[in-house]
């Protein structure tokens, strides 16, 4: 246990019972603890092929349930298809979701075959096939702006792919057409100054 993660623990209002479980299973598992993203975040050690610490599986809570994030979770078999990708953007990791520390003790076992499983992966230096951005589909509401705009078009196609990823997602998110319209207005001068939206 790494004293720096404790107070992760320590301030749970919700989930306490159950992401103690989940610290525990990991820690079995010879894992190192750390502190990355505010979450308690479990590494491996280094291989010859994957040099460095290599990120395993990060606890996190939420309103509705707490998890065990895998961070390559798309590369796990996943027998038991308790695997759940947060939402159809997300690449690589992958969730196993809780709602009660009952359902942890019961799937101990399981659990930690996962986790030596994710170990293996990385012991492989196996790595996810991440789409490329120009995979993802552009909504139409930004799609008409630069269909319409040659400015607006090249200053989209100047930034990084991070940075064009991250503004189709935030423009696809919303279900109605003008939610999406107005995201899309509301950028356009961050794009044609070259910023990223979270810049």
């Amino acid at each position: 246990m790494n004293p720096k993660v404790d107070f992760y623990f320590d301030k749970a209002v919700k989930w306490q019972e159950e992401i103690r479980q989940l610290r525990s299973i990991a820690l079995d598992c010879g894992l190192a603890e750390e502190l990355k993203w505010g979450c308690p975040c479990y590494t491996s050690p280094t291989t010859e092929v994957a040099k460095g610490q290599r990120n395993i599986v990060l606890i996190h809570s939420f309103k509705e349930y707490c998890a065990f994030l895998f961070f390559k979770g798309a590369l796990l078999a996943d027998p038991n298809g308790i695997l759940i990708q947060q939402t159809e953007n997300v690449q690589a990791p992958r969730q196993i979701r809780f709602t009660n520390a009952r359902e942890i003790v019961k799937m101990k076992s399981v659990l930690k075959a996962y986790i030596f499983e994710a170990i293996e992966v990385e012991k492989a230096g196996l790595k996810v096939k991440l789409k490329k951005t120009s995979e993802f589909k552009v909504p139409a509401e930004f799609k008409n702006k630069l269909d319409k705009s040659a400015a607006l078009k090249t200053a989209f196609e100047a930034l990084t792919p991070g940075r064009q990823r991250a503004y189709i997602f935030h423009f696809s998110s919303p279900k109605l057409p003008k939610t999406r319209e107005s995201r899309v207005e509301s950028s356009i001068k961050q794009i044609l100054k070259g910023k990223g939206l979270n810049d």
